[in-house]
């Protein structure tokens, strides 16, 4: 393991992460979102390639910038919005539109 995510391998809340990687951040914002958050950094990284060629340096800033972008996405947008957790995903699987819920109405005559 190497120094930068030995480091991060202590860290457990979004506050945390975010501090680590001197990020400001709204308080509010990060309160409702923070395990959504951490899921989509970790998202994030999971889709990077090369980060373990890095040198430590070069690492940090790749990390803060796919951190910033995950808390950005909750900045400007919803939980429900981004879909980040199951039950968002599986919620949308499942609505329908009282126009639906209509259709299926016996009709009134």
């Amino acid at each position: 393991m190497n120094p930068l995510t030995e480091r991060l391998s202590k860290l457990s809340a979004a506050e945390e992460f975010l501090e680590f990687f001197c990020i400001p951040f709204d308080e509010g914002v990060v309160h409702v979102n923070r395990l959504h958050i951490l899921k989509r950094f970790y998202q994030y990284l999971r889709q990077e390639n090369g980060l373990g060629e890095l040198d430590e340096g070069a690492m940090y800033q790749r990390y803060r910038s796919l951190l910033l972008k995950a808390y950005g996405d909750f900045v400007n947008s919803s939980a429900a919005q981004e879909k980040v957790m199951k039950v968002f995903q599986d919620a949308e699987a499942k609505s329908f539109s009282i126009d639906k819920l209509r259709e299926t109405m016996p009709s009134r005559t």
